[in-house]
């Protein structure tokens, strides 16, 4: 199953976006904080680019985001 473009990859990709602008963040300042280029940020938030859970909860920590919080999104 190709999970890039399931529900549940794109809610994910929605919320991280949802969380970046509630912090006041462009996609330039989160690929900063994330030691990434702005590109590497736009393409998760479009879901063009899959993340594992490893690598989301890492991006979560330093956006300070809620991890557990993203994942309840997904799990019913």
């Amino acid at each position: 199953m190709k999970t890039l473009y399931s529900p549940e990859s794109q809610k994910i990709s929605q919320w991280l976006r949802e969380q970046r602008e509630n912090k006041g963040l462009t996609m330039r300042q989160a690929g900063e904080l994330l030691g990434k280029p702005h590109s590497f940020v736009g393409k998760t938030e479009v879901g063009q680019r899959r993340i594992d859970v490893v690598e989301f909860v890492w991006y979560c920590r330093c956006l300070g985001f809620d991890a557990i919080e993203g994942l309840s999104e997904i799990i019913d």
